[in-house]
């Protein structure tokens, strides 16, 4: 017998079965498998040990945990070399990382995918102070391409912007936009694009949110390098914190020079007892990631029964584990993102309430009850408070606890008298 321990009106769970019953899992059951098999190769191919485990102090020499872990990384990747470390904060410092690796004064930058995330404006020097250390307060030139209409790269201007420039940007998820998640597919495009007309150039991809939502990885399809966060999917919603860059091994290596410094680079850098949930981490992801896909396809699936816009949609093909769901108002964003909240494991009894965050230029809402502190493959939603009113929601580390989640977003708007079913 099932209980109603959340007290969901009929009304609602005869909409969540209905969404449920439509959705088709052949494909995403087929990219965990085959990603799962990927990810074992890999551990059993570069002999993954108990010794693995063990954690390093002071420079952390010899450390063979740190060492193997970056091999098991390259691997899954398709990649020649990767950096795997506790000590990236989040996502954008791996991605600020390697463009500070990569990059040199007089070299430019082009992002062909539009504006990059939010947290890379003063990274780059978009938005921010003048002399505040950005890449072009060093001299680094930055330009980018918009999307076509239909959110699609636009290969013809790539070929004819391309051509000199010393690094090309992609970045794989939406951000904070309602564009399409770029596909592996059209990453393959835009890097043949790109070396047709500049073969020097490196193609860097921001992997953000995409880990494992497809059978390939961008460095499998010509992507130079790579990168992304621990808390989103190749962490598995085990490792605590961290970030991964991956890709040629001669510009891993640059990118280990920034990180530690020039000379040292991958060689020194203690572990501090976080190898095991980062290699446990890497292990799960694949089922991770597939349990965040179902939970944001259902999401898709139930909102669109309501009349919201939702990107994408529930048969759309994806590249990330994001569903934006366009609301329309302040007040509906405020409840969904309370509705997440009472249905996380900690911190349910908490209000989400919009804040100055930092990197953002506008006030975001967050709800997160994670685990671990911002965790976005935990379930999550957020959005900052302007139009169209949209709010991001991802993850779901199981996907029965992702659905209840979502189920108790809509009660709150259903409550609060802000939706009718």
């Amino acid at each position: 017998m099932t209980k109603n321990f959340f007290g969901f009106d009929d009304k609602i769970l005869k909409l969540a079965k209905e969404a449920e019953n439509s959705i088709d899992v052949t494909e995403t059951n087929r990219i965990k498998e085959y990603n799962s098999e990927k990810v074992l190769h890999a551990f059993i191919e570069n002999r993954v040990s108990e010794q693995c485990f063990c954690g390093s102090s002071g420079y952390g020499y010899g450390d063979i945990g740190r060492d193997v872990l970056d091999k098991v990384y390259a691997q899954a990747f398709g990649a020649e070399d990767a950096l795997v470390r506790h000590n990236f904060v989040s996502g954008t410092h791996a991605l600020s990382t390697a463009l500070w690796g990569i990059l040199r004064k007089g070299d430019k930058m082009l992002s062909v995918t539009g504006s990059p995330y939010d947290t890379l404006e003063e990274v780059i020097g978009i938005k921010g102070n003048q002399g505040d250390g950005s890449l072009i307060d060093f001299g680094i030139d930055y330009d980018k391409l918009e999307l076509l209409e239909d959110g699609t790269p636009d290969i013809e201007n790539i070929r004819k912007k391309a051509k000199g420039v010393k690094l090309v940007y992609i970045q794989r998820s939406r951000g904070y936009s309602l564009r399409p998640a770029i596909t592996i597919e059209q990453i393959e495009k835009i890097c043949s694009a790109v070396k047709e007309v500049s073969p020097e150039t490196v193609i860097m991809v921001d992997n953000c949110y995409g880990e494992f939502t497809d059978t390939k990885e961008p460095t499998e399809v010509g992507a130079d390098i790579i990168a992304g966060s621990l808390i989103k999917n190749p962490g598995g919603g085990i490792a605590r914190t961290g970030g991964y860059i991956a890709g040629k091994k001669e510009l891993v290596e640059l990118c280990s020079y920034r990180l530690t410094c020039v000379g040292m680079g991958k060689e020194v850098g203690c572990t501090l007892g976080q190898n095991r949930e980062m290699f446990l981490g890497f292990f799960m992801s694949p089922e991770i990631t597939a349990n965040a896909v179902r939970t944001a396809d259902f999401a898709a699936a139930l909102f669109s029964r309501l009349g919201f816009e939702c990107f994408p949609e529930k048969d759309e093909k994806r590249s990330d584990i994001i569903t934006a769901v366009k609301l329309g108002n302040a007040e509906l964003l405020k409840a969904f993102c309370c509705g997440i909240q009472k249905g996380s494991p900690v911190d349910s009894f908490v209000t989400p309430e919009p804040w100055d965050m930092p990197g953002y230029d506008s006030k975001v809402i967050m709800a997160a009850g994670a685990f671990t502190l911002g965790a976005s493959i935990e379930l999550s939603a957020d959005a900052p408070l302007r139009e169209p009113y949209a709010v991001w929601m991802q993850g779901g580390i199981t996907y029965p606890s992702g659905k209840a989640g979502i189920l108790l977003a809509l009660k709150e708007m259903y409550d609060r008298g802000l939706v009718a079913l």
